[in-house]
C-alpha cells in the first residue's frame, strides 16, 4: 500500500523563523497604513524590532523606517495619498489589479471575506476586505496559515506592486520587498501572470460590488482606495 506524502509548504524567498515572519507582516500592516500621528510615534520601537530581523528584509525594513524618520508628518501623509490613492497601478486591494471594479471581482471579494468570518473575525465598515494592510494583520495576529494561503495566491500582485513602486520611485517599494520576502519566490507561472497583469492594467467597467463594499463611500473617495 502506498504511504500518503505529506505535502511541505514552500519555502518562503528568505529563510526566517515563523515568528519573524508575523513580525513582518505586522509591520508591514502599520506602515502601509496612513501615516498619522499614532503611527509616527512607534517609529523609533519598529526600528529596534527590524533590526533583530533576518537580511535583507531587514534592510528594507530599515531604509523606509529611515524616510519615516526624516520626514515631516505633512509631507508623508501628503507623499502618501499620492502614491495610493492617485494611481491605479499603486492600489492596496490585490483583488483589483486583476478585476477592476467588475462583477468578478465581487466574487474574489468573498474568498477574503469566507477566509476572516473562518477565524471569527468581522471586518468593520470601512474597508473592503482584500486590502493590503487588513490581510496582512489579520496573517500577523488572527490565523498565520490562512493570511498566509491568501498572500501566497497574490504573489504576482504583491511582486507587481513592488515594481509599480519601484518604478515611480516610491520608499513604500522597501515595505512590500519585505513582505515578499517571507513568501515563497515567484514561480514561472507566477512571472507569466504578473507580465499579463502589467500589460493589461485593472478594467475599468465599474458595476456590480455594491453587495460587497462594506462602506458604499469608499469607491467615490479616490481609485487608491479600490
Amino acid at each position: 500500500m502506498a504511504l500518503l506524502k505529506v505535502r511541505r509548504r514552500p519555502e518562503p524567498a528568505v529563510p526566517m523563523a515563523e515568528r519573524d515572519r508575523r513580525l513582518v507582516w505586522r509591520m508591514a500592516a502599520l506602515l502601509l497604513d496612513y501615516p498619522g500621528d499614532e503611527l509616527l510615534a512607534l517609529t523609533d520601537e519598529m526600528n529596534m524590532a527590524a533590526r533583530e530581523l533576518p537580511s535583507p528584509v531587514q534592510g528594507h525594513l530599515i531604509e523606509f523606517l529611515a524616510y519615516f524618520r526624516t520626514g515631516a508628518p505633512l509631507d508623508l501623509a501628503a507623499k502618501y495619498v499620492e502614491t495610493f490613492d492617485m494611481r491605479r497601478r499603486s492600489s492596496m486591494h490585490l483583488t483589483f489589479y486583476a478585476y477592476g471594479d467588475t462583477r468578478k471581482r465581487g466574487m474574489a471579494l468573498l474568498r477574503f471575506k469566507h477566509a476572516y468570518r473562518h477565524a471569527g473575525v468581522e471586518l468593520g465598515d470601512a474597508e473592503l476586505p482584500d486590502h493590503l494592510p487588513v490581510l496582512l494583520e489579520f496573517a500577523a495576529t488572527i490565523d498565520p496559515i490562512g493570511g498566509e494561503r491568501l498572500l501566497g495566491e497574490h504573489v504576482p500582485v504583491l511582486e507587481l506592486l513592488r515594481l509599480s513602486l519601484a518604478d515611480s520611485g516610491s520608499p513604500y517599494a522597501a515595505v512590500l520587498a519585505a513582505v515578499v520576502a517571507t513568501l515563497p519566490p515567484p514561480t514561472t507561472a507566477d512571472r507569466r501572470r504578473i507580465a499579463e497583469l502589467a500589460a493589461q492594467g485593472p478594467p475599468e467597467e465599474e458595476v456590480g460590488l455594491e453587495p460587497f463594499a462594506m462602506d458604499p463611500t469608499t469607491f467615490a473617495q479616490g481609485e487608491g482606495r479600490r
